[in-house]
């Protein structure tokens, strides 16, 4: 089968091969194997760049989950996010919440997406990469099944004035209602908090404009949402340096 693929992680495999994951529209996240890729005249050549574009010439095994990589054909290699740490760390995070939580079959909305965003994130003005981080890993996180509930409480779906600080609870998914919200801990928004998320959350929405504490704050609730509802206790290497930022001087 040849599908449009991206390169979300390789691996040296033997001498001469390389195992790489791929994101792919037609056959979700896929786990293939090129052989001789590392060798001098492969025809993989220099194919197989990390989140690079191309068409995957996939030919499925009948005995594992692991599957030959018969070509990839090279459509667009992203040099431009290999040259700022801060669209790399984005990108990075992208593509390990792709790895580890979209599905190994077709989900053509999360590949168009990631798609889009790892194209958007190339020519991004650098003030606009922080809030567009958060916009696209919340939008990632929602077409996978887990959009916050962010309108209405998420335990008993009861509207929620927005004049009013509200509780999101990470465990519920969204927002609380004040009678829900009792008793509870959690991290609390402001009204104007709760407007940028619903922005951030929501694509079509002006982006919107936050300082540096704000945008550390909303680092930590995402962190703590994908933890809580993807992660499965696993570790997470590209959110964890996301969120730490250590190419930031204090």
């Amino acid at each position: 089968m040849v599908t449009p693929a991206i390169v979300l992680s390789t691996m040296r495999y033997g001498e001469t091969s390389r195992i790489a994951r791929l994101a792919t529209l037609d056959l979700g996240i896929q786990s293939v194997i090129a052989k001789g890729a590392m060798r001098p005249r492969s025809r993989f050549g220099a194919a197989l760049h990390l989140l690079s574009d191309g068409m995957a010439h996939v030919i499925p095994s009948t005995r594992s989950d692991l599957h030959t990589l018969a070509a990839f054909d090279l459509l667009r290699v992203r040099v431009e996010l290999a040259q700022r740490m801060d669209r790399f760390a984005t990108a990075s995070l992208l593509a390990e919440v792709m790895l580890r939580f979209a599905p190994a079959a077709s989900h053509p909305p999360s590949f168009d997406l990631l798609r889009g965003a790892l194209n958007t994130l190339e020519v991004a003005p650098e003030v606009a990469v922080d809030p567009l981080a958060l916009r696209m890993t919340w939008h990632l996180v929602s077409v996978l099944g887990f959009e916050p509930a962010m309108e209405q409480c998420a335990r008993d779906g009861a509207a929620v004035s927005p004049d009013r600080p509200v509780m999101f609870s990470i465990s519920d998914g969204g927002i609380l209602c004040p009678g829900c919200a009792a008793g509870q801990a959690g991290p609390r928004l402001t009204p104007g908090d709760r407007e940028a998320l619903i922005a951030l959350v929501d694509p079509a929405s002006e982006l919107p404009s936050l300082d540096q504490p704000h945008l550390a704050a909303h680092r930590r609730l995402l962190g703590r949402y994908i933890r809580y509802h993807l992660g499965d206790g696993s570790t997470l290497p590209a959110l964890d340096f996301w969120e730490r930022r250590p190419w930031v001087r204090p």
